[in-house]
């Protein structure tokens, strides 16, 4: 009986030794190559895949003794895959923490309100921390990805910050882009004003996207709609520069002269009625609320101040003398 009491005693003083010698494991600072580490978890990996990687990444982790960390925890079917960042000094017990939280790095890729589509590709594809899936894409084609029912893509993506994990593929930032922008679309028409000129919400976003181009002040955005708004119930061509800017494509310069005015192309709204075939820009939720809440007035000119504010006519004769007065100096 001594023996076996001895024994016994050996084998709690052994699991004490042990259990301790794990906490020490557990709370011991991990030393990496470098100040930070970027690491992937592949998505579906059981934990000692999730060792693995680590390992593989420079996170020197033991693989049996995070392993028994996770059924600790009872985190082990918990551990979420992404992206994350691990400092050096950080312990066991908070990568399996930071794993099982999901605390993945955080990319952000932002579109700006008034960006074309190809402004917006460009940013897309220069993001490091997207995979370019989509690089060299055709429009139309990328149109299909998304789920859209039509192939011109101008327009249809909503400008704003998204935010992402690293290694996501880029075909995930442009559909929930385009799936924000169908939501605010919708939101904006289901409450747009009666009797407006648009046959569909489509047209209503050429609308927005003129109104993203013409003014930055958000005072003015409803009078610049309302503006567009009266030409269009009349059967006045817009005359809006943005439009002509837009037909003209990379020989636009920075300077446009009256000979590009008279140039006719599909978006030139000097020379074609009614509105563009397609949005000129990406609009944001303001110009989509003004251009389905124009604002109540007769106005149907409007000319830049030059200090960022418009003045807006009921008449030629008004606007003229405005013309007169702020772009050629006349008093």
């Amino acid at each position: 009986m001594s023996f076996i009491k001895r024994l016994f005693v050996l084998l709690i003083v052994a699991a004490l030794a042990a259990g301790g010698a794990f906490y020490y494991w557990a709370q011991a600072p991990l030393q990496l190559g470098k100040p930070t580490l970027d690491v992937t978890i592949k998505p579906y990996s059981s934990v000692r895949s999730v060792a693995t990687q680590l390992r593989s990444g420079g996170v020197p982790v033991h693989p049996l003794l995070f392993n028994v960390l996770a059924r600790v925890m009872d985190v082990g079917t918990k551990l979420k895959s992404g992206n994350y960042e691990f400092a050096t000094g950080i312990t066991p017990l908070e990568v399996m923490d930071k794993l099982a939280r999901g605390d993945v790095n955080q990319y952000v890729v932002t579109i700006i309100e008034g960006w074309t589509f190809k402004k917006m590709r460009a940013e897309i594809d220069t993001s490091p921390a997207l995979r370019h899936d989509t690089a060299g894409l055709p429009d139309a084609d990328l149109m299909q990805l998304v789920g859209a029912d039509r192939a011109e893509a101008e327009g249809m993506f909503f400008p704003d910050t998204y935010l992402f994990p690293k290694g996501t593929s880029d075909i995930d930032i442009y559909k929930r882009a385009y799936r924000l922008m169908q939501k605010r679309l919708d939101e904006a028409w289901a409450a747009r004003a009666p009797g407006l000129p648009y046959t569909s919400p489509y047209e209503a976003l050429i609308m927005a996207s003129l109104v993203e181009k013409e003014t930055g002040q958000a005072v003015e955005r409803a009078q610049v709609a309302a503006v567009f708004v009266n030409r269009l119930r009349k059967r006045m061509l817009l005359q809006t520069d943005p439009t002509v800017i837009y037909g003209m494509g990379d020989l636009y310069t920075g300077r446009l002269r009256k000979r590009d005015l008279q140039t006719d192309t599909p978006y030139n709204t000097y020379t074609r009625a009614g509105l563009p075939p397609t949005p000129i820009a990406l609009p944001g939720v303001a110009a989509l609320a003004a251009a389905l809440n124009p604002a109540p007035t007769d106005a149907l000119y409007f000319v830049a101040r030059g200090d960022g504010t418009s003045h807006f006519s009921t008449n030629l004769q008004e606007h003229n003398r405005a013309v007169d007065k702020y772009q050629r100096g006349e008093q």
